[in-house]
């Protein structure tokens, strides 16, 4: 296990993962409503777009798409 800053709050604490205990809820909650805001929506929106449906920061949403999960997936460029 490795000593890391959480790349949700900026606490640090001590684990494998990107986010500190306390933000891993918030993560696992924000993913499976991006899967499916995915799931039932047109594949073509910029990253922008899905922010605002889905209420998810535009820094998580880069993060959850460097995701092994959503390697398939890449949003449009905002014009």
């Amino acid at each position: 296990m490795n000593f890391k800053k959480c790349s949700r709050c900026g606490c640090f604490f001590v684990s494998n993962g990107d986010v500190c205990p306390n933000c891993q809820p918030k993560d696992n909650f924000e993913m499976n409503k991006l899967r499916n805001f995915l799931e039932n929506s047109d594949t073509n929106c910029s990253l922008e777009s899905i922010s605002y449906d889905t209420g998810i920061s535009t820094r998580n949403l880069n993060r959850y798409f460097s995701n092994d999960s959503f390697v398939e997936y890449k949003p449009k460029a905002e014009l």
